[in-house]
């Protein structure tokens, strides 16, 4: 084990990569809109609506879901820099992201 790589120091805590604390790829859309799209893959039949579009570096993502979560009623998170809400009512999803300001479309079936 001649090639050691420090995971922890009692000085700073936990040490991560630099490549981790980057910020992960945002897919943004040129005509300025955010996109809802409906996904059921992998999640055994129960259905998201993915929140794609909306630039990290401009907006707080954490708050943006915890406010939408809040007035839908419903569970969910944020990943990869996508914010997902559990169940199925876009068109509720889409009110509450024009109130706050967003250019809106609904994507997928």
């Amino acid at each position: 084990m001649s090639d050691s790589r420090l995971v922890f120091s009692t000085e700073f805590g936990r040490i991560k990569p630099e490549d981790e604390l980057q910020q992960p790829e945002v897919k943004l859309f040129k005509d300025g809109h955010i996109r809802i799209e409906r996904q059921t893959k992998g999640r055994k039949g129960k259905g998201v609506m993915l929140v794609v579009g909306i630039d990290p570096a401009e907006h707080d993502l954490k708050k943006l879901a915890k406010l939408l979560k809040s007035k839908m009623g419903q569970g969910g998170a944020v990943k990869e820099g996508i914010i997902e809400i559990q169940g199925d009512d876009r068109d509720k999803l889409k009110g509450l992201l024009v109130s706050q300001g967003f250019k809106v479309k609904i994507a997928g079936g």
